[in-house]
């Protein structure tokens, strides 16, 4: 899937996904942590990647590795950014001491079973990785 890096466009993110994890047999309790990852990842890339301007993103759901999981593979050629690298909050402040901005990452890095990123040929290449069971 490609389309404009938009934050209108996460309803359809969302469809293309959850289509393949449905078709998949997914659980609804993992698809929920699947959904929202998806929706920080792509949200992150409308709101940053190209700003101010509008730039493309790309989606990709690599489905033949394992029908007990699935890898997502999100590519844009905004700024470059490794979310992978970023230091995680410190969750035991309270959130009026805490450090605004990192938690929806921190919460995909924490939710999924892998989460990869690479910078090439100009583009941002993350790739996550969720099992079913």
């Amino acid at each position: 899937m490609v389309l404009d890096a938009r934050i209108e466009k996460l309803t359809e993110v969302l469809a293309y996904i959850d289509e393949s994890l449905e078709r998949r047999g997914c659980p609804a309790r993992v698809r929920m942590q699947i959904d929202i990852a998806v929706e920080e990842i792509f949200v992150n890339i409308a709101s940053y990647a190209y700003a101010p301007n509008v730039g493309k993103a790309e989606i990709l759901i690599r489905e033949d590795q394992d029908p007990k999981g699935i890898t997502i593979t999100f590519i844009d050629s905004g700024v470059p950014y490794n979310p992978v690298v970023k230091p995680d909050p410190d969750v035991t402040l309270s959130a009026s001491e805490r450090q605004i901005g990192g938690l929806g990452i921190y919460m995909v890095k924490k939710s999924m079973d892998e989460m990869t990123y690479r910078y090439e040929a100009g583009r941002n290449v993350l790739t996550i990785r969720k099992e079913f069971a």
